[in-house]
């Protein structure tokens, strides 16, 4: 017979053991790929993964990380049920694909990082739905287009960062449903921005575009773009401009156009009901004058500088019109000359103007105004000619 020692012994030994199975039952499951810090933080990091072990995770998980594994596809609702995460980071995965709907069901997450993966497409709602996402981060990818309605739905996003891709193409409405941000970071090398590009950013507090390589700058790119704090088109081959690129954008406090080279500016329609703060040209190398009545500038500061303009012809109209914000002393001696070649880079006070003949259309255009004002009955007279010439010709005929 034992006695009553060996007894309780067992009986502690048996319930020891109870306990620590009964506490491992309850303790949240852990993917052996993984290593479970806590509840909420779990790094799945070189692990080998193929796909997301979304069932394997705790419930609870605030900051995931899945980095340099394996997933060319990420699914529609691949994160679906682990509602308390808050950020997560799919960084050096071998990612070509993200379906639509890719994080819906992740109310709480605030920071999403795709960065160094092949992704080449931000498809048409990828990013829809993640209503309190403050910043995304998709640097340093493969992406070469981001399709219409990609962030669909993401109202709260503060931060897109985009750089270092060789982004060739911004669809229509790319960016529809962002209705908050605060900075839009885009790479270099875009060489295709289509009508309603930006439509759909209701409040934005800088957006940079530089080196791009445009045909032009073509009617509504801007349209629907509203309360933005800073626009800059710099450093980039902007091609032709369309003054109605710029129309049905409203609300902008700075907007800057900076070291471009321009073909031409076909016309400008800025008129005061779009709220245009400040205007600034500054360094951009234009190889033909806009005629004075093509060009519409109203807004509440035009500031134009260090630009180089051709020293010719043209150039009587372009002091006269808008840009140079009446103040023609003022504009010469800010401004630069591209051609002749003779005056190439030199300031355009070193260029006698007067000595410069204005251009036979507008010599022809000055006359014939000339002649209406002097005359304003010869309207008549030509007409009562013309209808006399006709009866008689008429009745000659006959």
């Amino acid at each position: 017979m034992p006695s009553e020692s060996c007894l309780s012994i067992r009986c502690a030994v048996v319930l020891f053991f109870l306990q620590i199975a009964t506490l491992t039952m309850l303790l949240p499951t852990c993917p052996p790929e993984c290593i479970c810090l806590s509840q909420t933080q779990v790094l799945c990091n070189s692990g080998g993964l193929r796909e997301i072990p979304k069932k394997l995770l705790p419930p609870t998980v605030e900051h995931l990380s899945l980095t340099r594994n394996h997933f060319p596809i990420i699914k529609s609702d691949s994160f679906a049920g682990l509602r308390y995460l808050r950020k997560l980071s799919l960084d050096g995965n071998n990612i070509s694909i993200i379906k639509p709907f890719a994080f819906r069901g992740l109310p709480r997450l605030k920071e999403l990082s795709i960065q160094q993966t092949p992704l080449a497409t931000v498809a048409q709602f990828a990013f829809a739905g993640l209503q309190n996402i403050t910043s995304i981060y998709l640097s340093h990818n493969k992406i070469r287009k981001v399709e219409g309605y990609a962030f669909a739905g993401t109202s709260n996003l503060k931060l897109l960062v985009l750089s270092n891709n060789p982004i060739h193409k911004i669809e229509s409405h790319a960016f529809s449903g962002l209705t908050n941000v605060e900075r839009l970071s885009l790479p270099s090398g875009i060489r295709q921005l289509e009508p309603d590009a930006f439509n759909g950013l209701e409040s934005v507090g800088y957006i940079k575009l530089a080196f791009m390589d445009l045909p032009g700058l073509s009617a509504g790119i801007f349209r629907g773009l509203t309360n933005i704090g800073v626009l800059s088109i710099q450093e980039s081959d902007l091609g032709i401009i369309e003054g109605s690129a710029f129309d049905e954008m409203t609300f902008v406090k700075s907007l800057n156009i900076l070291n471009n080279k321009i073909d031409a500016i076909d016309y400008l329609n800025i008129t005061q009901e779009q709220r245009i703060g400040h205007l600034k040209m500054q360094g951009n190398h234009i190889l033909e004058i806009p005629k004075a009545e093509t060009l519409i500038v109203e807004v509440e500061k035009l500031t134009v500088i260090s630009n180089h303009f051709p020293c010719n012809c043209h150039i009587h109209s372009l002091l006269e019109g808008p840009l140079a914000n009446g103040s023609i002393l003022d504009f010469i001696s800010k401004n630069f000359c591209i051609s002749p070649l003779e005056v190439n880079g030199l300031p355009m006070t070193n260029v006698d103007v007067e000595s410069i003949g204005r251009c036979e259309e507008e010599v022809t255009r000055e006359n014939l105004e000339a002649s209406k004002d002097s005359n304003p009955s010869s309207n008549s007279r030509h007409v009562f000619v013309n209808s006399a010439c006709l009866i008689v010709l008429t009745l000659f005929v006959r």
